[in-house]
């Protein structure tokens, strides 16, 4: 159930019998043969799926987030850290406005996570707010995952590789992580890592990433009973 398929008077009827809602945390960058918006898109796919199961209610994605070492890569679209905070606090003070008292964040970029401080303020300064912010690819579960496989997780490689973040065919090779040491800057970002992507397969079969979704699904139900 998503707020962009209600009107306001379905809200506060939703509002009268519970006060959760799921915010989708995201980012537009580059994810190497994937889509831009992987980071967008598989948190709205587990918040839909925890949706169907317990009717909580659905915020439109926020789809940009802190990425300022991928800028020289085409199409990514990069908040500044203060902003970005800026715009989570006002998501959160705007819902608790007029009711929404638990919100659970699903953050789906590493970038993005200047913002939970930001959130345990609002806690403290807004009575009765409880927030929760999860990570899907470096929970526990889904760690455990990529482990029973013998897999580890890099950024844009097969552990994002879902059916509904491909928009074009990927390599069947691995990719070995390349070496570097400090903080990149864009262009350095651009010509350490090439194509985007991180290191590792760049697809595994399927029934893994069907794994690795219900591992994650299912944090995301536990987290919403609070």
């Amino acid at each position: 159930m998503r707020l962009e398929e209600m009107n306001w008077m379905d809200v506060e009827a939703y509002l009268k019998h519970d006060d959760r809602i799921l915010l989708i945390i995201g980012a537009c960058e580059q994810h190497g043969y994937l889509s831009l918006l992987t980071d967008s898109k598989v948190p709205q796919a587990l918040a839909d799926a925890a949706s169907q199961q317990t009717g909580v209610l659905v915020a439109p994605a926020l789809n940009f987030g802190v990425s300022p070492y991928f800028l020289r890569y085409p199409g990514t679209i990069s908040l500044r850290t203060s902003t970005f905070i800026a715009v989570v606090e006002d998501m959160v003070r705007s819902l608790y406005g007029y009711g929404f008292r638990r919100m659970l964040l699903l953050n789906g970029h590493g970038g993005n996570h200047a913002a939970q401080s930001r959130l345990t303020e609002l806690a403290n300064e807004l009575p009765g707010l409880k927030a929760a912010w999860y990570q899907w690819w470096n929970a526990t579960s889904v760690t455990e995952v990529a482990m029973q496989h013998g897999l580890r997780s890099y950024h844009a490689a097969w552990i994002e590789n879902f059916p509904f973040t491909r928009v074009t065919e990927l390599p069947e090779s691995e990719k070995q992580p390349p070496q570097f040491k400090g903080i990149l800057n864009a262009e350095e970002a651009r010509q350490t890592y090439g194509d985007g992507v991180f290191g590792g397969p760049y697809q595994v079969d399927g029934a893994v990433m069907d794994e690795v979704f219900m591992a994650a699904l299912k944090d995301v139900l536990f987290e919403l009973e609070f």
